[in-house]
């Protein structure tokens, strides 16, 4: 986490947007989730990304300990952003209902090729 905080939360913008994806992962550990990913302009040079993408491996996590936010997929995800920040989804169907958001976050929207996500690892 000090490493992504390090590499991408450069400015007051990024710091921010990084404050915002610190406590939903807060969240999301202390309901057992063990797998996170970072996606979205916020990976990037961006200077002043709009947000951040998150996918979350749901394997074991304990929706009743979650901040109910994270499961409110409601007008375009509008209190996640308000709440936290960013987007957060859980990886099963993705949108497509076939593709888990993991596999739709690793392709490149304009060339349809792989791309890579950051994986937060903590001990």
């Amino acid at each position: 986490m000090e490493e992504t905080a390090h590499r991408f939360a450069f400015n007051n913008r990024r710091a921010e947007l990084f404050d915002g994806f610190r406590r939903a992962y807060g969240s999301l550990r202390a309901a057992g989730c063990n797998g996170v990913y970072l996606d979205g302009s916020y990976v990037t040079e961006k200077p002043h990304p709009g947000d951040y993408d998150v996918c979350w491996d749901s394997t074991g996590v304990d929706p009743s300990k979650l901040d109910p936010v994270l499961l409110d997929f409601s007008e375009g995800r509008r209190q996640q952003k308000l709440t936290f920040g960013g987007e957060l989804f859980p990886s099963a169907p993705g949108s497509d209902g076939r593709i888990p958001f993991l596999g739709f976050f690793s392709i490149d929207r304009e060339t349809g090729g792989p791309k890579g996500v950051v994986r937060i690892i903590e001990p």
